[in-house]
């Protein structure tokens, strides 16, 4: 099935992997992702919404085993604060569901932040926007296609 964010990057001619995996519902965790798609956690990357109290709605793309690290991804968006986004703002902020946040092809242009460990890596997994289907895709290939700025966002 082609998404949004596949057409994105069909459209800038970017190589991928797509791959495929059976869903829980009641279990959406990276890590749980990651055995799935037969990759370890911290190679696969989630998406979190976040805001700041400057600088408004940003996305920030951590490995699955970690977790956001507020007063980094603030100092590197200019934020003096950062705070999750309610669940339930999520979708109409992004256009996608808990469990297939992407940063490619968000229904508007947020700035996104990369932990810095997706350097590491030859290959990571993303979401492709929606549950069941991960994007397996070079680093700088991903960062490209979503503008990402790096920097040491996790714990």
């Amino acid at each position: 099935m082609k998404t949004n964010a596949v057409r994105l990057l069909d459209q800038h001619k970017i190589q991928y992997e797509s791959r495929e995996y059976e869903v829980d519902p009641d279990d959406l965790s990276a890590e749980t992702v990651a055995r799935k798609v037969g990759l370890p956690a911290e190679q696969v990357f989630k998406t979190l919404v976040s805001r700041g109290d400057r600088n408004g709605v940003c996305l920030a793309v951590i490995p699955g085993n970690c977790e956001l690290d507020p007063k980094a991804l603030a100092h590197l968006t200019g934020d003096r604060r950062i705070e999750m986004v309610p669940l339930k703002e999520v979708q109409p902020l992004t256009g996608y569901i808990r469990g297939g946040v992407t940063a490619l092809a968000c229904k508007k242009d947020y700035p996104v932040f990369v932990d810095e460990t997706i350097e590491l890596f030859d290959v990571v997994s993303v979401s492709a926007g929606i549950r069941g289907t991960q994007i397996l895709i070079a680093p700088a290939d991903y960062l490209r296609a979503v503008n990402g700025t790096v920097g040491a966002i996790s714990l």
